[in-house]
């Protein structure tokens, strides 16, 4: 079972959103409802982790000669 996190759709303008966490399984679709409270809910998308690579093109150089530094990293 994942653990997924869901925000509350507010009702009214200016009105927070509040976040629950919910074991499901990750064949289940997404809920669009609160399984307690009946409120309407939607899956909140959050960070995963990157492609990584080995290789000549996980090596880059910058013209600033810093490995994996590229033009908008801002460490020119």
């Amino acid at each position: 079972m994942t653990t997924y996190v869901y925000e509350t759709i507010p009702a009214r303008p200016g009105e927070k959103p509040r976040y629950h966490e919910i074991k499901q399984s990750m064949s289940d679709a997404p809920l669009t409802k609160h399984p307690e409270t009946g409120e309407p809910i939607q899956r909140v998308v959050l960070g995963g982790f990157g492609l990584l690579s080995s290789g000549k093109s996980a090596r880059r150089t910058s013209s600033s000669g810093r490995p994996g530094c590229g033009p908008s990293c801002g460490c020119h």
